[in-house]
């Protein structure tokens, strides 16, 4: 399997992590490619036509999102299911995943507004918005019961978005959010952090 892949997205953390967690990560290789709305990656395109990553490329056929790889990955291993297979568990995994993709996808849209975009071009209301959309995740996972239960996506995808927060000096979550910055501390240091970190630079000019 090979893996398209970008140093810097939480998206492509959160699979690479993934496949570390559940024994996989010997049988991909990863290969960066740098993408950017303002920038086309024709190799990219040529594989998704949103042109973005992660895209994981399967013998003959090719897999997006990173929501779609990691339910792939999961079915390829004998271990516990990091997508647990019905009940509670599973809804509360799928959830804390969709709240980790959110906030990743709010961090991206205030950078935006705050750094990308020429200063004329930038939104302040805007920006404010998405800022209210980080710290109301925060308050949510925050008082989320089923944060400290067994090892699921949900984690890994939490893990890899709250990284990507630091790593981007986004609004941090730590000061008001003990327990989830307690959490994510402890969770950093699992082998499957430690051999995905973040690094690099967006850019959006040749």
């Amino acid at each position: 399997m090979k893996l398209f892949h970008q140093t810097h997205s939480p998206y492509a953390r959160k699979v690479l992590a993934m496949a570390h967690e559940v024994g996989l990560a010997d049988r991909i290789e990863v290969i960066h490619q740098e993408t950017s709305p303002m920038v086309r990656n024709d190799e990219v395109f040529a594989l998704n036509p949103l042109g973005q990553v992660p895209v994981l490329v399967i013998e003959r056929d090719c897999l997006f999102d990173s929501t779609v790889i990691v339910e792939y990955l999961d079915g390829l291993h004998d271990g516990p299911k990091m997508i647990p297979p019905h009940g509670p568990a599973r809804w509360h995994a799928l959830r804390r995943q969709a709240v980790a993709d959110g906030i990743a996808e709010a961090g991206i849209h205030l950078r935006w507004e705050t750094v990308r975009r020429p200063d004329e071009r930038r939104w302040p209301e805007l920006a404010d918005g998405f800022r209210d959309k980080l710290r109301a995740s925060y308050d949510f996972l925050e008082r989320d019961d089923s944060l400290d239960g067994p090892l699921d996506i949900g984690h890994i995808a939490l893990a890899a978005t709250l990284g990507w927060v630091v790593f981007r000096e986004l609004p941090s979550f730590g000061a008001q959010h003990v327990r989830l910055a307690h959490w994510y501390e402890q969770f950093s240091r699992r082998p499957s952090m430690l051999a995905t970190p973040l690094s690099g630079q967006t850019l959006d000019r040749r």
